[in-house]
Formats: C-alpha cells, structure tokens, sequence
C-alpha cells in the first residue's frame, strides 16, 4: 500500500513539473502504456428492494472483485513507469484517469447493490467487508483523482498538490492482512473463485 501511495504522488509531481510531457519516453515505454486494455465492463445492477439468491450473489461478488482487480491491471503500467521516476504524457494521464473513474464507480455500484437489497443469509456482513477493503484500497485513487481534476491551473502555476495524509491513515484500518484473510477464508468457504488476491494478483495486502 505503501508503494502504491508514493508512486502515485510521483506522478503528480513529475506531472506538474513536466506540465503533461514526457519527451524522453522510450518506444517500449509507449507500446506497454499505449497497449493498454481498460476493461469495457464494471459491476452494475439496477435492482433495489429486491431478494437476492445465493446464485446471483456469488456472481455478483465475483464480477465485483475480477473487475476490481483487472482495473487495477490495467493502472499497472503507468505506476511501473512511475516507480521508474518517468513523467506521464498527457494521454496517458487521461487514460489513467479513465481507468480511476471506472473503479469509483465499480464500487459505488457494488456498495448501493448490497445496501439496497436483501442478501442470502450470511453474505451481508462479508460482503460490506470486501466493499470497505476494496474501497478503502482504492480510496487513495480517489483522492488523487480528484486532485488529478484540479490540477490545471495549478500545473500553470507549477504549483505541486498537497496530498491528503489523514484519509491515506483512515485507511488502514479496513486495509490490512487480517481483513483480507478474513475475506479470502469467505470466497474459499462460498466456493467464489475470482482473479483477485490468487497467486497472480498485484494486490495482496502487505
């Protein structure tokens, strides 16, 4: 999580420092960014009032949790670059923001799916718990995001953003290995089997 939350105000950074350009950026560089595939499809349900059967749960978590994890795929590119120390060209910035804006609405969709209707018993405690881990993970994109919106004027200004620290330690404590042992022992326990947390995910909590 660690590594997660300074790469990315690498980037605000080198992004501000570079107003949006990157001319030393290598050919290999634009094929990994450039090849990127944002993911077409995210979690969404319109239902509301509704009982929701143990079938259709399982498959809602698991739809949830593989388009959480191919989201953050596809960031992971641009945060290799970043760890790298190497700025963001414009588009890159704007596909990364694409693919932030994505996630916060994966989320909020799977958070109103779970609070709006009534789930198969057992599943409504679990299943707030995988919303708040994965939320609260992601809640550092939020918040960068947000200042990736309102960053013209102060780019102009080569004014560098201030990040907020108290939400980053809010997170904490909903993002943690208990939390995600918790939530691996559910899917295991349910028979969900999903991409994320396997033995290929980027996003196992440290």
């Amino acid at each position: 999580m660690k590594r997660i939350f300074f790469s990315i105000l690498i980037l605000f950074i080198l992004s501000a420092c570079s107003n949006g350009e990157n001319n030393d950026t290598t050919e290999e560089e634009i094929l990994d960014t450039k090849n990127v595939e944002i993911p077409s499809i995210i979690f969404s349900s319109d239902k509301q009032n509704s009982v929701i059967d143990e079938k259709e749960m399982k498959s809602s978590i698991k739809t949830y949790l593989d388009t959480s994890e191919a989201l953050y795929l596809a960031s992971y590119p641009f945060q290799g670059m970043i760890d790298e120390g190497k700025g963001l060209s414009k588009s890159e910035l704007e596909k990364l923001d694409q693919i932030y804006k994505l996630t916060k609405e994966n989320d909020e969709n799977f958070s109103n799916y779970i609070s709006q209707n009534t789930l198969p018993e057992g599943y409504l405690k679990e299943s707030e718990r995988i919303s708040r881990y994965i939320t609260g993970i992601n809640g550092i994109l939020y918040e960068i995001n947000t200042m990736l919106n309102q960053l013209t004027d102060d780019i102009e200004k080569e004014v560098i953003p201030s990040v907020n620290i108290d939400l980053i330690n809010k997170k904490s404590d909903v993002v943690n290995g208990r939390e995600q042992k918790k939530i691996e022992e559910f899917l295991e326990r349910k028979g969900i089997d999903t991409k994320a947390f396997g033995k290929n995910s980027l996003r196992k909590s440290e």
